[in-house]
């Protein structure tokens, strides 16, 4: 499975902040749209992401407040991003190397989308289930074995 399968599945709204909105700006659409990340642009270009994490390290490094901070200087600036063609393996180790929640998925420069650890761990048990299934049809159906010669001599 590929990262352009659960985007599919997952449909493509796409939230963003800019690099200088305010912090409590982008914590308001975070907050408005039940989002756990924003990915954040300039001219364009992604430069960072936003997640309830960089939030927090704001919060506490102002004293329990936004005031006025600036996206820029909350965000992650280095985030990890993947392509369409990302396999879905390859998104989970990296996921769980750096300890991300978010991940932008990448065309060239294009922002085509994010996948969440939520995203990657339906998608692997949406494929577990679908397995899952196929299996117990395939036992369901199993052809009944007719006695051989040998297990007929030996009554």
């Amino acid at each position: 499975m590929k990262v352009s399968d659960i985007l599919r599945l997952k449909g493509s709204t796409l939230y963003v902040a800019q690099a200088d909105d305010a912090l409590a700006d982008a914590v308001a659409v975070m907050a408005e749209k039940d989002i756990g990340s924003l990915v954040v642009m300039e001219h364009g270009d992604v430069v960072g992401m936003l997640t309830f994490r960089e939030v927090i390290q704001a919060t506490v490094k102002n004293g329990g407040s936004l005031g006025t901070t600036r996206v820029r200087s909350a965000m992650d600036d280095a985030p990890l991003t993947c392509t369409m063609e990302t396999e879905l393996d390859e998104v989970r180790r990296m996921i769980l190397d750096r300890h991300a929640r978010y991940m932008p998925v990448m065309d060239k420069r294009m922002l085509m989308g994010v996948v969440s650890l939520y995203d990657v761990a339906k998608a692997v048990v949406d494929s577990q289930n679908f397995e899952n299934k196929l299996l117990k049809a395939y036992i369901r159906d199993w052809p009944q074995q007719e006695p051989s010669d040998s297990q007929d001599q030996g009554r």
